[in-house]
């Protein structure tokens, strides 16, 4: 490790003994001060940066006592076979879908004139579908709430929700990804889901002219969910003892590490531009909290509650820039940060990007006033999609910035949403863009935060709090560079722990 990355921690006192000070002014000062051994103290240990797996080892061994504040277990039950049936059952690895659902998904709201229930297989995927407006898990709370207890979740299979009004305009802003299927997603992305899963679409059609009013997307969403929660039900009454795998998250105090908090500005303009917040179940509808009705005002939310489904996504934007509710399941940052234990992760901040300037700045202020409060040693502050949010986005990170906090910020620029705002604070980032050209494309999740993303963002993080030198990115949006940043911070990091990664 270099003498710079040395210089940016303190020196460890917790071994015991006596604390020695020499004040050479004020006639000769001297103060001896006991020093109770690490395991008698409260305080925080020093952090240490390791480049080998041996010295994590070390670290490790030798690292302060940390405590574990909330464990979250999932229990995982894999799916082998969908079938659309007379009832809803879930036996053997067989998942029956009950095809009468669709009246009542149908029924569920005036605005939704119609709903169709079919399964996209895994070896069937060349087939046409509308604009994707969401993609979600199938999990359930066996015990406890959200962020804790036992969480049971169908694995091989997630629920796709698509949609068009009643004159065929796809529900979705800006671009849309209605077309073939297996062409129209970035499988292997957080949010995306997996190329050999099997796919529940429910396609709706809402009532003319309500695709871009907030009430019409909502219906939708509540239509799926009605089809979600009859599945859940079946999940539920399975016993944990015949789950195929079992993880714990941890939620853990890491004393003596750096404190960094994780900011998420999401979408909150209206329209289908908004969000569901700790819902009753995993990604569910019922008991969440649309951040438009909360003003957009930030909302601190624990690691495992963001794990455990605490955001469901209503944000039909650019399909390759958006954030669906399966990636909040999967959030990349989040289980970098969780898994480092160089990190002591504070928590999840959301904050609503609203469509006002005026609500804008309200939002943000509040942002830097929780974020003084917590007094964090970095933050990463990401957003999804581009446009008038990148307002907001860099105010986040000025708010940030001058309080002292070193900040990373993350987000889709390339050359289409290439930044036109800025601050003297956001010298260092992270560009979710993936495509040579630098511009948006129809494919579901594209261009969207990744686990090469989040390596990324920890390393330069962790860099700019001990005052490591980080090179001044080029003017123009260039791909090869990020590429080979990725494979430097990749090579020096790792990857993540694997009980955090995206499968």
């Amino acid at each position: 490790m270099s003498n710079s990355l040395k210089q940016g921690f303190p020196r460890d006192i917790t071994a015991g003994g006596l604390l020695k000070i020499d004040i050479a002014e004020g006639k000769e000062i001297h103060l001896e001060i006991p020093v109770e051994p690490k395991e008698e103290m409260s305080g925080r240990a020093p952090s240490v940066l390791f480049r080998s797996d041996k010295q994590k080892e070390l670290y490790e061994d030798e690292a302060a006592a940390h405590s574990v504040r909330h464990v979250l277990k999932n229990c995982a039950f894999p799916v082998t076979e969908v079938r659309l049936g007379e009832r809803t059952s879930f036996e053997d690895g067989v998942l029956t879908v009950r095809k009468s659902l669709e009246a009542e998904a149908q029924g569920c709201n005036d605005l939704v004139k119609s709903a169709e229930l079919d399964i996209i297989y895994p070896d069937k995927q060349h087939v046409y579908t509308n604009s994707m407006m969401d993609v979600q898990p199938i999990a359930v709370k066996k015990e406890g709430m959200l962020g804790e207890g036992t969480t049971f979740e169908m694995t091989g299979v997630y629920m796709m929700l698509t949609g068009t009004d009643e004159a065929g305009l796809q529900i979705a802003d800006a671009n849309v990804s209605n077309g073939i299927y297996e062409e129209n997603v970035e499988f292997g992305r957080p949010g995306a889901p997996d190329r050999d899963a099997f796919i529940i679409r429910l396609n709706v059609t809402i009532q003319e002219g309500c695709g871009m009013e907030r009430p019409g997307p909502l219906a939708a969403h509540q239509a799926l969910d009605i089809i979600t929660q009859e599945l859940r039900e079946v999940l539920k009454e399975k016993d944990a003892s015949t789950a195929a795998a079992e993880r714990e998250y941890l939620d853990v105090e890491r004393q003596g590490a750096l404190r960094i908090l994780l900011v998420k500005e999401i979408m909150g303009q209206g329209a289908m531009h908004d969000n569901l917040i700790l819902p009753d179940e995993p990604c569910g509808f019922l008991g969440g909290r649309p951040n438009v009705d909360l003003g957009n005002v930030p909302v601190l939310l624990r690691p495992n509650e963001v794990l455990d489904g605490g955001i469901h996504a209503l944000t039909c934007i650019t399909p390759d820039t958006k954030e669906t509710s399966l990636h909040y399941w999967r959030e990349p940052y989040l289980k970098r940060l969780a898994s480092d234990p160089e990190i002591d992760l504070l928590g999840v901040l959301f904050v609503g990007s609203p469509q006002a300037n005026t609500e804008k700045f309200y939002v943000s202020g509040r942002v830097g006033a929780i974020v003084e409060a917590l007094n964090p040693d970095g933050c990463i502050v990401t957003t999804e999609g581009f446009g008038n949010n990148h307002i907001d986005f860099a105010s986040h990170i000025e708010q940030i910035g001058s309080l002292g906090i070193p900040v990373v910020g993350c987000s889709y620029c390339g050359v289409q949403g290439a930044l036109v705002v800025g601050n003297k604070y956001m010298d260092v980032m992270v560009d979710h863009c993936v495509t040579e050209h630098g511009n948006v494309e129809d494919i579901l999740a594209k261009n969207t935060g990744t686990e090469e993303t989040a390596i990324r963002a920890v390393a330069l993080v962790k860099n700019k709090i001990v005052g490591e030198k980080i090179r001044q990115a080029e003017r123009r949006y260039n791909p090869a560079l990020i590429k080979d940043n990725e494979e430097l911070a990749e090579e020096v990091y790792g990857h993540a722990d694997p009980r955090y990664s995206c499968e």
